[in-house]
């Protein structure tokens, strides 16, 4: 048994900064599920385009996922997209000014838009028993986290 309660951060006393985190990862695919990307062939439509609108909303909706997050005003959702050879790369830069980090915001978009990327494409990612043996995320990471007194 946990004899710590759970609690929030108590951010009171702290003052309002700017605040910006970019978060990335990458969706390994096959060549073929690449090429059906680069040339719009997916059945469900533009993978990149569902996945940006996913990443905003996954960022308004990180503290209902992540319990003890704070609630924060969230001012820009950036979303930029590499398609390599074999994976998508998925980018999200959050800003706001508040007194708490943005960076969990940063990974949850980044994360969600690299699952919705997946749902829309597994159909092609499937192998003889219904599997993702070639299908991974990773690398999911902060790349960057800044500050500045406002």
């Amino acid at each position: 048994m946990n004899d710590n309660p759970v609690s929030m951060v108590d951010i009171s006393d702290k003052g309002v900064t700017s605040r910006v985190a970019t978060a990335v990862g990458k969706l390994y695919l096959r060549k073929s599920t690449i090429d059906a990307i680069k040339s719009g062939a997916v059945k469900k439509g533009d993978p990149l385009t569902i996945a940006e609108v996913a990443c905003v909303l996954a960022v308004k909706k990180t503290p209902e996922l992540i319990p003890l997050c704070h609630s924060i005003p969230i001012e820009s959702v950036d979303t930029f997209y590499i398609v390599n050879e074999d994976y998508v790369e998925a980018t999200c830069t959050v800003k706001a000014s508040y007194k708490t980090g943005v960076e969990m915001e940063a990974l949850t978009g980044v994360t969600v838009a690299l699952l919705n990327i997946w749902d829309m494409v597994k159909y092609l990612e499937k192998d003889e028993h219904g599997q993702y043996p070639d299908t991974i995320i990773t690398d999911v990471r902060v790349i960057d986290k800044r500050k500045k007194p406002i």
